[in-house]
This record gives structure tokens, sequence and C-alpha cells, in this order.
């Protein structure tokens, strides 16, 4: 958010600022996929109580403590926390477009072009094979003589 505020005054200041911005975006990221996979949990939990009888004792585990309720007590309140952690979700998935955008601005304002990876790896890849082809070349015209 300094970044904001104050414009950077080298190339180095600007992709400091990018990756931390980079950073910013997966940290949303990986905060949303945990998120899912709690109300994953949620949902298989309350899929397997619903059809049981109401008044079946069950197991909840609190604050690190497992306690003994009923499936009439128990289902209520994780169908509640599972709507709580679908609100934060959508809360999060919000700010994550926010700081897209944010991003894609800074991106187009500073004409900022990430080169791939893959690309680089492509180019070697081919020097490799035309060099094996070579090598492949004479020993298959060895073989037929």
């Amino acid at each position: 958010m300094a970044g904001k505020a104050e414009e950077p005054v080298n190339e180095q200041a600007v992709a400091t600022i990018y990756g931390n911005m980079r950073a910013d975006i997966n940290q949303v990221y990986s905060k949303i996929t945990e998120l899912e996979m709690e109300v994953s949990e949620h949902s298989l939990v309350i899929n397997a109580i619903k059809p049981l009888d109401q008044s079946r004792r069950c197991y909840r585990m609190i604050g690190g403590v497992l306690v003994e309720r009923t499936i009439k007590e128990v289902l209520p309140a994780v169908q509640h926390n599972k709507e709580g952690l679908e609100m934060v979700i959508a809360r999060l998935n919000e700010a994550l477009e926010k700081k897209k955008k944010e991003l894609a601005d800074f991106e187009a304002k500073y004409k900022i072009r990430i080169k791939k990876g893959d690309e680089v790896k492509d180019d070697g890849s081919k020097k490799e094979g035309s060099a094996q082809g070579v090598l492949v070349g004479p020993a298959g015209a060895a073989e037929q003589n």
C-alpha cells in the first residue's frame, strides 16, 4: 500500500512492489483454497449426519476438546459454520479480484511483461532435440550398411 502513496524511484523499487503484489495475490489464493477445503469437510459431515436419528450421540471437536452432543445440537452449528466460511470465501474472492485489477493496472503503468520460464526451456530442448537427431542419423545409416 505504501507504493500507492509515493512513486517508485527505480526499476528495483518497481520490481519489489510488483513482487509484493503478486505475493499478496498468492496468499489470498491459498487462503481461499484452504477455506474451500474446510467447506468441503463441513459438507461431508452434514451429509453424513443429516439422515441419522436426531437424538443420536455424536462428538464435536471444540477448541481441541472432544465434546459429546446430539445430532440435533451439532447439525445447526455445523451448517452455520459452513455458511460463515462461504461468506468469508466470497469476501476473499472480491478482494482477490480487486488485487488482480490493481496488479493489471500496475503492469500497464510500468509496462511490465513476464518472461515465461517455459519459453526458455523449450528453446533449450529444441537444441537438444536437433543435436540428438544428428547423432541418431549416422547411427541409423551405419546399421543399414
